[in-house]
């Protein structure tokens, strides 16, 4: 082989490698992303979104962001207690909580064009919440169980009814939500045979 033929097959082999690494990222860039990868884009969407609104606020807080049970979850944390404000962001029953989270979802919306159904915790509310309807729950089963009597809870929110609701199915017992809007709350029943 001349030197000639050398540095053409060279050349080739470069061409060649080139237009493969050019296919290579050109097909990475068409790959769709994983629904991982989008519920990580929400987080991040949200946690921007609302890290502008405790700066307008002047509120301190990290916000942790996470993936599990199908959506991006956010927490909004204060590392000293004693110098924390987060409480402002729950409100009164988690109401602020619940308008901070739908604003968000609202963002992520915004920026992508899909409707987000992330979780929003702050200072541990929501676990804390969880926590106490459980317990509720169980007590509203025992009675059920006991008395073969109908239990009402108070209206609760969509995240509330679904931990009462659960709850109940693990106990092998019959709830569903009724009412509407505001006043919608969950109804506990003894299983029919």
């Amino acid at each position: 082989m001349t030197e000639e033929n050398v540095d053409t097959t060279v050349e080739e082999t470069v061409d060649e490698t080139v237009d493969a690494g050019a296919a290579d990222s050109g097909a990475e860039k068409d790959a769709k992303p994983t629904r991982a990868e989008l519920l990580e884009e929400e987080g991040e969407i949200a946690a921007d979104y609302l890290e502008e609104l405790m700066d307008l606020a002047d509120i301190d807080g990290d916000i942790d962001i996470d993936v599990g049970d199908g959506r991006a979850q956010l927490s909004i944390v204060c590392e000293d207690d004693d110098d924390s404000n987060l409480r402002t962001l729950v409100g009164r029953e988690g109401k602020t909580l619940g308008a901070l989270q739908e604003l968000s979802r609202l963002a992520v919306q915004t920026s992508t064009g899909q409707r987000s159904w992330l979780m929003l915790d702050i200072d541990g509310f929501r676990n804390n919440r969880r926590d106490e309807l459980i317990k509720q729950a169980k007590r509203a089963i025992e009675d059920v169980k006991e008395s073969g009597n109908e239990f009402a809870f108070k209206p609760m929110n969509s995240f509330e009814r679904k931990i009462i609701h659960d709850q109940v199915a693990q106990a092998g017992l019959v709830s569903e939500s009724e009412g509407e809007g505001d006043g919608r709350h969950v109804l506990v029943r003894p299983a029919h045979d």
